[in-house]
């Protein structure tokens, strides 16, 4: 064994084709286990939860009042927190998002404007505050469960908690907190995810109310306390409880919210829980709870009085709500294989009729998608909120932008307003059950969610425009001095790069395993495992890598390292094709071998300046017969004659493909063929293992080739497809003809 190892070395090291890689070896097929976390008992190496998996639990308990005339939040809330960690905790820490906009608070920068001629007033107040606003959080009290006060430090968007008695691991403990804090106007700040909207015309305002209770942060295997401060790009890191939250606000005012309406005989008019009745019955289109002139009505009555509307909403990891006189109201039902869904959408009168005719309809739409995708979606209700100069996601509701203008809107504006509305439902999958750290990897859960969001509009919307990988290409043909792997954290993106970075890049990705590298059948089945192992969980970027690898029997560490870890784009260029006819004659045999010989050689040398196209005709070679030492020790022998009959009048085609880009992937090779026929054969990314800068591949074809191209479906984001055809000459004509077809 050991001779025939060496003789097999000896003769694999004289190969000429080893020659042709001359650049540093890149390790792109190396595997990715050290740029992961480690495998362990709490996290598996095949990408699930292991068996001494834990999460912490919170529930909530909350009584908040809204005071319009003041535009405050107060309240009074009692967290039960469950510590099924093995560690015991001497402290608890509590995120206070409301501080970010507390002046003083520390500036965390990097998402504003810089000061320029022409700049506008609103932009110039996001960075003066000239006109000032109160914002941030005032604690009333922190207690224990026996009433007693605990001491606290806040350290500007946490607050840590300093427990009288250690929490042991397996035991719970009870905290009561009371908070108030300003509402802020949602226009005097950038990056506005919750506040109010004020609408002058009938002085009336839409409040958005979220980040607005004090609420635990997480504590976890991987990194212990997530307690990084909120800086608003991030976003969550929360853990799953159950809520009973009761929500006073002025009489008239229409309250939507995370979970379950508890009182509705109480708040709802008999005629409105007629109706609301009607629509849990309502399949096929939507039934109107609110009409536009009762939400007229409701904006000039103002009311004085209070009235408390009460939600409970089980294992969700936040809760928002939204209130208003102004709003409208349309719901209907949603059937999915294992439950009813109510889809609803509420707006004022400004989102007519594009709101009415557009939200719920969209809501449905992902619902059933998502669904199919992932795993039905658990929870009785999903809302659409309209609001102005927004799209965010919360547990069951979701505020979205997009308005008409006088009641017209574009056909763009409305293709956005309803990709605003499904992608933001759709984060009830992910990162609202699909639970992923946002404050850390914010392309975990804004990628996927794109990626199932694009997946809906191209099924439910195919006349839209959606995404695909030549969306990409202008970003990843960008300055590599400041791009940034996706595999960034969440604040440390550029403001500049963040939605091409964590939402389309991620998307492309997913793109590419489902349509060209893994399929559809096997990816989706991966997709949907990974869904559903981390169902109501927390994974990491290594548990969604790992399972997919799993579920699928593919390796992609090549791919994860490319596509996630570095800035390397894919250029491939289709640098040399060589065709060859093989000639049989038996008489004079080897002074044909040496001439046909020397003819490649000599026609290999001067390939950029003379093979260009195919007008030569063909290069013809002969066949020796192999020597019976060729054979080894082998006693049986191909049958000569016969292969030299089957290639007989063939055509030979050797084409080199030269990784320019520096992302290895799958090179999709299209033939065009003199009678206007083509042909697509397709090679792995796994043919760059041994030379990741350059491939050579032979192919047999019957038919005479006239073009030859490289991805012609545009399905890997190749930055230069001007390479990427032969005859060279015709590869500009052949990159418009793509633009044109993929257009």
């Amino acid at each position: 064994m050991k001779h025939l190892l060496f003789v097999f070395l000896i003769v694999f090291l004289h190969d000429s084709s080893l020659g042709a890689q001359t650049q540093p070896w890149q390790g792109k097929f190396e595997p990715i286990d050290n740029m992961i976390k480690q495998p362990n008992s709490y996290r598996t190496a095949s990408g699930a939860p292991g068996k001494d998996y834990w999460q912490q639990q919170a529930d909530y308990k909350i009584k908040v009042v809204l005071n319009e005339s003041k535009n405050t939040i107060s309240g009074e809330e009692v967290i039960t927190y469950y510590n099924n960690s093995p560690d015991d905790l001497s402290y608890l820490w509590i995120q206070l998002e409301q501080n970010v906009n507390k002046k003083g608070n520390e500036d965390f920068g990097g998402i504003k404007n810089n000061v320029r001629d022409g700049i506008t007033t609103r932009k110039m107040q996001f960075l003066t505050r000239a006109i000032d606003f109160p914002a941030g959080y005032s604690i009333k009290y922190v207690k224990d469960g026996k009433g007693h006060d605990i001491k606290t430090i806040v350290n500007n968007t946490m607050m840590k908690v300093k427990l009288n008695t250690p929490l042991k691991s397996g035991t719970s403990t009870n905290l009561s907190i009371a908070w108030s804090y300003p509402i802020t106007d949602r226009s005097m700040y950038s990056l506005s995810r919750e506040g109010y909207e004020y609408f002058p015309e009938d002085d009336n305002t839409v409040y958005l109310i979220a980040h607005w209770f004090p609420r635990m942060a997480v504590y976890n295997d991987t990194e212990g306390w997530q307690n990084q401060q909120f800086q608003r790009l991030g976003e969550f890191a929360l853990e799953f409880g159950n809520y009973e939250v009761e929500i006073t606000v002025p009489e008239d005012h229409i309250v939507a919210a995370t979970g379950a309406l508890q009182n509705g005989d109480d708040v709802l008019s008999k005629e409105q829980r007629k109706r609301l009745s009607k629509a849990e019955k309502s399949f096929a289109k939507p039934v109107m709870i609110i009409t536009k002139e009762e939400a007229e009505a409701n904006e000039k009555e103002k009311s004085s009085k209070k009235k408390t509307w009460k939600f409970h909403a089980k294992h969700v990891r936040d809760f928002a709500f939204a209130a208003s006189r102004k709003f409208m109201w349309d719901a209907q039902a949603v059937k999915l294989p294992t439950n009813t869904v109510m889809a609803m959408s509420l707006y004022p009168k400004e989102g007519l009729p594009v709101w009415q005719e557009e939200s719920t309809k969209a809501v449905m739409h992902a619902l059933e998608v998502y669904s199919e995708a992932t795993f039905d979606y658990p929870y009785p209700v999903a809302i659409s909120v309209n609001t102005s100069n927004i799209g965010m996601e919360f547990p069951m509701i979701s505020f979205n932008g997009g308005r008409p203008k006088n009641g017209k809107i574009s056909n763009a504006a409305k293709q956005g307003m309803v990709g605003t509305i499904i992608h933001e439902v759709g984060h009830n999958w992910f990162p609202m059950i699909v639970s992923s750290d946002e404050r850390k990897w914010m392309w975990m859960d804004e990628g996927l969610n794109t990626f199932l969001h694009q997946r809906t509009v191209a099924e439910r919307y195919p006349d839209y425009n959606n995404v695909t990988p030549k969306t990409i290409v202008p970003f990843m043909s960008g300055d590599k001095n400041i791009l940034r792997p996706i595999m960034t954290t969440s604040d440390n993106e550029l403001m500049s790069q963040f939605g091409a970075n964590f939402y389309l890049k991620p998307t492309v990705g997913l793109q590419m395993l489902r349509n060209s590298i893994i399929g559809k059948e096997l990816f989706d089945e991966a997709f949907r495992e990974y869904a559903n192992r981390w169902k109501y969980k927390h994974p990491n970027p290594g548990d969604l890598f790992r399972t997919l690898e799993d579920a699928t029997a593919t390796n992609l560490d090549w791919f994860y390292r490319g596509w996630f870890f570095t800035t390397d784009h894919v250029d491939m260029e289709l640098s040399e094709v060589k065709w060859f006819k093989v000639y049989e004659e038996h008489s004079n045999i080897e002074d044909q071998q040496v001439n046909a010989k020397v003819k490649i050689e000599a026609s290999g040398k001067n390939v950029e300046t003379e093979t260009r196209d195919f007008s030569d005709g063909p290069e013809t070679i002969t066949m020796k017969s192999t020597p019976d030492s060729g054979y080894g020790q082998f006693l049986s022998r191909l049958d000569e004659p016969e292969l030299r009959k089957q290639l007989s009048d063939k055509n030979i085609y050797e084409i080199t493909v030269k990784n320019k880009g520096g992302l290895v992937m799958p090179v999709t090779v299209e033939w065009e063929f003199e009678d206007g026929s083509k042909e697509i054969d397709r090679i792995p990314a796994e043919a760059w293992r041994r030379n990741e800068y350059e491939i050579q591949k032979t192919f047999v074809k019957d038919k005479k080739v006239k073009t030859v191209n490289l991805d012609p479906n545009l399905e890997y984001a190749d930055t230069d497809m001007n390479n990427n055809s032969f005859p060279k000459e015709d590869a500009p004509s052949k990159f418009n003809s793509f633009k044109e077809k993929n257009n």
